[in-house]
Order: structure tokens, then sequence, then C-alpha cells
């Protein structure tokens, strides 16, 4: 990774960064430059296991964030690394067994980072993200549907809570 110098840093994650965590990040890639907050804010992806490593997301993750404008295709896989937990601050799960899992194994001073993504999508009255994987093209579309009104939320939260200075 490169030299992080944003003032906020966000890490999605879910179980294998293949389909949720990687569209989440690809989604607030987006929100964050069409708000050219680039400079202030860095964004990544990992998930709670290394079962696809070095891998793309999933084609299907990747056609459907194609339709809406949203590249994914330079991302790969990585597990979460113990030093993720000193690198971001906000470290958010996809769903609670990923939760946690991040839970158990951050360092006490850093557990409140950890929270689950959907807390940010404010109208939304469910708080996980469900796993595409074994579903078909509409399980991919409404991941993209609860990941878009969840990066408004949370841009909105980071502004709101003033991490953002005066931007």
């Amino acid at each position: 990774m490169t030299e992080n110098t944003a003032e906020v840093s966000v890490l999605f994650v879910c179980m294998g960064n293949i389909c949720r965590s990687p569209t989440a990040e690809g989604v607030f890639r987006k929100v964050v430059s069409d708000a050219s907050l680039d400079d202030v804010i860095h964004v990544d992806s990992a998930g709670t296991h290394a079962y696809h490593e070095n891998e793309p997301p999933d084609r299907r993750a990747l056609a459907a964030a194609e339709c809406r404008g949203i590249p994914l295709d330079d991302i790969r896989a990585r597990r979460v690394s113990s030093e993720d937990y000193e690198r971001f601050d906000y470290i958010l799960a996809m769903d609670e067994d990923n939760l946690l899992i991040l839970k158990e194994g951050a360092p006490d001073e850093h557990r409140f980072k950890v929270r689950l993504f959907l807390e940010f999508a404010e109208a939304s009255r469910v708080m996980e993200v469900p796993d595409p994987y074994y579903g078909g093209a509409m399980g991919f579309e409404r991941v993209l549907d609860l990941v878009e009104e969840a990066s408004e939320g949370l841009l909105e939260a980071l502004r709101r809570e003033g991490n953002l200075g005066d931007r």
C-alpha cells in the first residue's frame, strides 16, 4: 500500500473481498471523486478471509457496477491485516459475521473504528449488505442500491463530524 496522506481513511470489509466490499470501495470512491475529495479521503477494501487473494472482483459485481459507471477493474482482493486497524479511521463491515471477526481481531484501542456500513444508510431498514455470491444478477443490483445509499450517508456523516475540514 502506498503512503496514505489523506485526512480520513475508510476500509470496507466483507468475507472474500470480491463482491460486496470492492463494490463499496468503487461506489464510495466515485462519491468521493464527485465531491472533489480524492485528496482528503482514502478508500480501500479487504476480506476477513483469504479465499480470493489477488483476484479481481466477481465478474457479476464488475458488470453490475460498470452499468452504473463505477469501475472496479483495478481492485484486487486482499485479506485484512493487523496494520489496517492502525491505518484506517473507519473499518466498515458488510454484515454482522464479518463485524464480529473484525472486532475480535481489533486491538482494544482501535475497536471503536469497526462498524456496520449500513449504519450510514439512514433510510434503510436493513443493517447488513446481503452476500450476492450464490444468487443471480439481481443480488448484485441490490448490493449496489444499498451501498450507494450508505456511501452518500457516510460522506454526509464525515462532513457532520468535521472530519473533512471546510470541504
